[in-house]
């Protein structure tokens, strides 16, 4: 069986290293640091879902979402906040985001 592509998107690097810690018994994953970064990544790769951070410089994760739709790029998003700015939460769900997961979403046992 083939394994599924998870992107995930977030400009800590922290946060990037501890979910593909999580995530790489089961799944592909790709990582990048910005939205514009992404981006590029659908563009060359079979991604099946897409973790991506709302706040990011430059692209934040609303704006790249929504260049995914304009592009007719159809996959799955889960959009990952700190802020819990209800507004910010809305706006990905009503662009058509599956869910969103509130940062941070696991605790590392130190």
């Amino acid at each position: 069986m083939m394994r599924k592509t998870i992107l995930v998107a977030d400009d800590d690097a922290m946060n990037l290293k501890r979910t593909r810690m999580i995530l790489e018994k089961n799944y592909n994953i790709l990582l990048a640091e910005s939205g514009k970064e992404a981006l590029e990544k659908m563009k060359s790769e079979k991604v099946d879902l897409v973790l991506l951070d709302i706040a990011m410089p430059v692209m934040d994760g609303l704006e790249t979402f929504k260049q995914m739709k304009e592009s007719k790029v159809e996959i799955p998003v889960i959009f990952l906040t700190a802020s819990g700015y209800e507004d910010d939460v809305k706006t990905a769900i009503n662009l058509g985001a599956v869910n969103y997961l509130k940062k941070p979403f696991f605790r590392m046992n130190c």
